[in-house]
């Protein structure tokens, strides 16, 4: 599931994890979102089993991030595994429980 609507309601409950993209940093934002996962996950971000990949197109989500202007309010999420992942345009990543 992946939407761009910055209308959705927020997820009543804490996140099990939330990083932050840093946009001057060196890493890309797809790095923080499979660290954040990964976190969230318990295992190692290099671990086989996370597959990101077959749950969304990173290279894009890099792309849309790079695009953006400083002001903008937009948010895409998408589920992997049990998890749903909400990625702000601020670079707020947050990973919640989707059971």
């Amino acid at each position: 599931m992946a939407t761009a609507n910055p209308e959705s309601s927020e997820r009543a409950v804490a996140p099990k994890h939330e990083a932050y993209h840093d946009p001057d940093g060196d890493a890309a934002l797809s790095t923080t979102v499979i660290n954040a996962v990964a976190a969230a996950e318990g295992v190692d971000p290099t671990h086989r089993n996370l597959q990101l990949y077959d749950a969304l197109d990173l290279e894009a989500l890099d792309s849309l991030f790079e695009r953006r202007s400083r002001g903008d309010h937009w948010r895409f999420e998408f589920g992997v595994h049990d998890l749903v992942v909400v990625v702000h345009g601020d670079g707020c990543i947050a990973v919640y429980d989707d059971r």
